[in-house]
């Protein structure tokens, strides 16, 4: 069974968007409703819009749009069941008894339960006795008994099967342990374990459960060096932040985002408990979203070699428009016996210098804007005009792309000086590439205006209409029935004469609520939509529809879908007969005339 439909519209009726939103995304009154920067892209200026009165989100820039429930769905990961639970904590009510276990949920539950069992047997194995190669690992890293038990490290066995069958007899089946990525089907039908003859460092969510598994291949063995979990019903590795859980309780005042795990535990064994890490992946819109709840100051500290530095310039695109100061740490180059450049992460660097000099690193950081001179200025050499041009061509362009008109003359003072000439002359040559840069946008803005059909269409082409007529019509039979659901009573058309499927699916969905007394709200439907077409529909209610005669609008848009249903269901040579009879008949209307 599922949640009573009651149920949902009292939930809808006692939730305010604005308050749900709010909590992720800063708000600004604007012409009667409420506006912000999307959570679900980087975008520079807020497209991002919340209608109080529809209860109902839409952006502009990537489309999505829905209400609560979907916000809820999107922004926290969850299924529709669970995003509904998590509403109705808010408002303490209590969900229904629906009798029957939610199969997504109970999925969720088992994986849970399998991964913290590994966890545990991972853990034993690495204190027994076959745990040496491992335990000899970890005393080779530095890392004390104190952290590995903090981490939960331990050990998988270099059998194939050994955890599988350890967990099988708690009552684990295979299909669990493959469904909670600790185990591997074979071509004959076997199971055996994902990881083998490495060390086992757990993942752990912020709420302390155990979601997944990253591990290392010992020194000497063949196999990937680093092997994460699959994404499982539990575990999205885009999403997921390593150490988040023991980093979000620190004293310090920012968090530091490093890209190893072993960085991590050696840096929180180093007095630093505010270290996190993305999982073995590049930072993503998701990671900065979920960062920015716990701090409103990101250190970056990525390895320093041009791979760390690549990573770094992408976290910094990524991370520009998000609320968060953002600070770069970059470590010291290090030299090795040869005297030659050499690869130093953040687990090097204080194992060989100490925390002291890795604090002193950390209090030096530099603004990102900084960071994006200094590493424009290395190795360039200002007696040659040739690479002064070229460096201020690449400065321009960096400063150009800061929004603040501040910052701007600050870090353009700071290029225009590093490059020996006047920042009046680095100032203009600024302003003209930005209004270079704003005329390619006002001809692309024109390209896409002189093609309205395509601004008319959905954005998802899955959802594309094939009868734009007809679809604009439908679209006004909605709004008006979500305006007033009085005017279904107006509304004597079937949705099979729909030419779009999935407005004919949002009529039939909203109908049925007024036939059985429901409440009529595009937001109270999301359980029976995809997020796409929850989008769509927000997209359908941002049109403006007049209340003034909203009756003959209601027959007007019946009449345009009748038509074009006629036609469709015509045969096209019946069609060219009749059009062809209709011109004949108009001829003797006028010579009669």
């Amino acid at each position: 069974m599922a949640i009573p439909e009651r149920f949902i519209d009292e939930l809808v009726a006692r939730i305010d968007i604005a308050d749900v939103v709010g909590d992720y995304v800063h708000l600004t009154p604007k012409g009667g409703s409420l506006w912000g920067l999307c959570p679900f892209h980087s975008e520079r200026t807020p497209s991002f819009h919340v209608l109080p009165d529809r209860q109902m989100y839409k952006c502009f820039g990537c489309g999505k749009g829905g209400g609560a429930i979907n916000f809820i769905m999107e922004m926290e990961h969850l299924s529709y069941p669970d995003a509904v639970r998590h509403l109705a904590r808010r408002v303490n009510m209590e969900v229904p008894d629906t009798g029957v276990s939610d199969e997504g949920r109970k999925k969720l539950k088992t994986a849970l339960a399998a991964n913290k069992a590994a966890a545990r047997f991972y853990h034993d194995y690495l204190k027994g006795p076959q745990g040496g190669p491992v335990r000899d690992y970890i005393a080779k890293r530095q890392i004390s008994p104190k952290f590995v038990t903090r981490f939960g490290l331990g050990a998988a066995p270099g059998e194939w099967d050994t955890l599988t069958k350890a967990l099988m007899a708690q009552g684990f089946s295979k299909k669990d342990l493959i469904d909670a990525g600790l185990a591997v089907a074979g071509q004959k039908g076997n199971v055996y374990d994902k990881f083998r003859s490495r060390l086992m460092l757990p993942v752990i969510d912020v709420r302390g459960d155990v979601v997944a598994f990253t591990s290392r291949i010992l020194p000497g063995l063949e196999g990937a060096k680093y092997l994460n979990s699959p994404d499982t019903v539990c575990f999205k590795k885009s999403q997921q932040i390593y150490g988040l859980n023991l980093a979000k309780a620190t004293k310090r005042p920012n968090l530091i985002l490093v890209e190893g795990n072993i960085d991590v535990i050696t840096l929180h064994q180093a007095g630093f408990d505010n270290v996190v890490a993305t999982m073995g992946t590049a930072l993503t819109a998701e990671h900065a979203r979920i960062l920015s709840r716990y701090t409103k100051e990101l250190v970056v500290c990525y390895d320093n070699d041009e791979a760390g530095k690549k990573s770094t310039d992408r976290a910094l695109a990524l991370l520009k428009d998000t609320d968060m100061t953002v600070r770069v740490l970059q470590l010291p180059n290090a030299t090795g016996e040869d005297g030659k450049p050499m690869k130093q992460d953040p687990d090097d660097f204080v194992r060989k210098f100490g925390p002291a000099a890795f604090e002193r690193c950390l209090n030096g950081s530099a603004g990102q804007n900084d960071y994006k001179l200094d590493v424009l200025l290395q190795g360039v050499n200002m007696d040659s005009d040739e690479e002064r041009m070229a460096f201020l061509r690449r400065a321009v362009e960096t400063v150009a792309n800061l929004q603040s008109p501040i910052e701007r003359e600050i870090y353009g003072t700071k290029a225009a000086q590093a490059a020996k000439i006047t920042p009046a002359a680095f100032a203009q040559e600024v302003e003209r590439f930005r209004k270079g840069r704003d005329r390619q946008e006002r001809r692309k803005e024109v390209r896409r205006e002189l093609t309205p059909t395509t601004a008319l269409q959905p954005q998802e082409r899955a959802l594309r209409y094939e009868n734009l007529r007809s679809a604009r019509a439908e679209e006004g039979v909605i709004r008006l029935v979500l305006m007033d659901p009085v005017l279904f009573a107006k509304a004597e058309i079937e949705p099979e004469q729909f030419s779009s499927p999935v407005l004919g699916k949002i009529f039939t969905l909203l109908r049925d609520r007024h036939d059985q007394g429901l409440t009529v709200g595009a937001a109270n439907i999301a359980g029976e939509l995809t997020g796409e077409e929850m989008s769509h529909l927000a997209h359908i209610t941002e049109t403006p529809e007049s209340r003034a005669n909203a009756s003959q609008a209601m027959a007007d848009y019946i009449k345009t879908i009748e038509e074009e249903h006629r036609q469709r269901q015509t045969p096209k040579g019946a069609q060219e007969l009749l059009e062809l009879q209709a011109r004949k008949r108009n001829t003797k209307t006028e010579d009669g005339q």
